[in-house]
């Protein structure tokens, strides 16, 4: 009996987790991982302790919980950003092109998967990783800035989810790549497209600080045209965006200076790109001679 579509489907969304979970690769992320948050946890004891001990007396004007918490933990969301962006770029390093040259993708585009089946279970294989993976560290660095320093982001969960759907669309960028680009060509390219993006969003940061319209209109076009970078400041934006006086004044003139508020156009744009990027992936590797 053949098996339905979409049981295949779920098959080789299953087997690419499987196959992410196996890869040297993601140990390497792991223990990188637990090195970035011990060196976490250890910055955080010492953030708190030295930012008391600045404000001591001016707590009524600034306040020194927030201050540090939200400064460092914007730090972590950055490193968290970043650390899933790496895996998911190795999850779908070679997934059209490399496997293709070396005839390992040949057998798995046979019906009843097809190639655009096939292609969108490796990403939502990729994507399911990466995303489970920046939540958990997402979660224990807050877990960390909790217990060091009592203090919590004005949003938690919604920062969370826009760095999750940030990696999921890096991963659909490196798919789209994999397709055209040899593996080494592939990692180089996605690479420096995550720079640029976050390169827009400091342009964004600067206009702001200096009160240049123009500069903080390229970087904001610059960074919809990358939406990664959209949902990484409007994350930042939601950490404190209850946070007013003369924190909230400090705070933004740090990584916070260029943030913004997710409304429901970027996240409306965040999906519509990353399928726009899926049905791009899927044209180019349908029209390719294996």
């Amino acid at each position: 009996m053949t098996p339905s579509p979409l049981r295949s489907t779920a098959t080789v969304i299953g087997l690419s987790v499987q196959e992410g979970i196996r890869r040297r690769v993601f140990l390497a992320v792991v223990v990188l991982t637990a090195g970035f948050l011990a060196l976490y946890a250890l910055g955080a004891h010492f953030a708190f302790r030295d930012a008391n001990e600045f404000a001591a007396g001016e707590a009524k004007i600034l306040d020194p919980k927030a201050f540090a918490g939200a400064t460092i933990f914007g730090m972590a969301m950055f490193a968290t950003l970043f650390l899933g962006a790496v895996l998911a770029v190795f999850l779908t390093l070679g997934v059209v092109r490399g496997d293709a040259e070396t005839g390992l993708l040949q057998p798995l585009v046979v019906r009843p998967i097809g190639r655009t089946t096939m292609l969108l279970a490796r990403f939502a294989g990729a994507a399911i990783l990466s995303a489970a993976y920046v939540l958990v560290v997402y979660f224990t660095a807050w877990g960390i800035t909790r217990a060091t320093g009592h203090w919590s982001p004005d949003h938690l969960l919604g920062p969370a989810l826009a760095l999750a759907l940030g990696v999921a669309i890096i991963a659909a960028l490196s798919l789209l790549a994999s397709t055209l680009l040899t593996v080494t060509a592939q990692g180089i390219v996605v690479f420096m497209v995550f720079g640029a993006g976050l390169t827009a969003g400091l342009l964004a940061q600067i206009g702001n600080a200096i009160n240049s319209d123009s500069l903080h209109t390229i970087g904001r076009v610059a960074s919809w045209a990358l939406p990664f970078e959209g949902l990484y400041a409007a994350g930042l934006h939601a950490l404190i965006s209850n946070t007013s006086g003369l924190t909230g004044v400090v705070l933004q003139l740090g990584p916070f200076g260029g943030s913004e508020a997710a409304g429901v156009q970027l996240i409306a744009w965040a999906f519509v790109y990353m399928l726009g990027v899926l049905a791009l992936a899927a044209a180019i590797f349908a029209s390719r001679d294996l």
